[in-house]
């Protein structure tokens, strides 16, 4: 019943982090034309828009927090192994597919705890940004918890499969030794 469960939230944070993933390279494509119409405009028309920069900068930030937990899923990530390919099987497994999950988690609900409140207080004072435009970032601020919100998810995960990884290597001992 529970490795049901857990195959089915799997299967739900494998779904919204690959949609997120595919809705970032799309930000990617918008932000790409939006920076070329800002630098057409400015340099063969010599009339900068305002607009261009906050937009680009907003869709960037959207990218790089949305994008997150899809590419920790699909393990697209930089890893610096330079200590752990030194241990031995079963110190790997247990640095690689369970310490590191388990302190990236740490960071990442704290990361995620911090950006919760910072998007409340932006809504509460009803902070804006401080270009002509005035855009509400409270609305921005909530893509943050969102996205690391979800790279929780797939951290807790990974740190499961982990500790499974890891019983049934000591299982598997077991039933040699009999």
């Amino acid at each position: 019943m529970i490795t049901k469960v857990f195959k089915k939230l799997d299967y739900l944070i494998d779904r919204a982090s690959h949609i997120l993933l595919i809705l970032s390279g799309v930000l990617v494509l918008i932000m790409a034309w939006v920076v070329s119409y800002g630098v057409v405009k400015r340099y063969a028309f010599h009339a900068p828009d305002p607009y261009t920069y906050e937009i680009s900068t907003m869709f960037l930030l959207f990218c790089g927090v949305l994008a997150v937990a899809a590419v920790e899923k699909l393990e697209r990530h930089v890893r610096n192994d330079i200590l752990a390919v030194r241990f031995p099987e079963g110190m790997k497994l247990i640095v690689l597919k369970i310490i590191f999950p388990f302190l990236a988690l740490l960071f990442c609900v704290l990361l995620t705890w911090k950006s919760v409140v910072n998007a409340l207080y932006a809504l509460q004072i009803g902070q804006v940004s401080s270009s002509p435009w005035a855009v509400p970032l409270a609305p921005i601020k909530f893509v943050i918890p969102v996205g690391y919100g979800l790279l929780c998810l797939v951290l807790f995960g990974k740190f499961c499969q982990g500790l499974a990884q890891l019983k049934g290597r000591k299982t598997g001992r077991r039933e040699h030794k009999h």
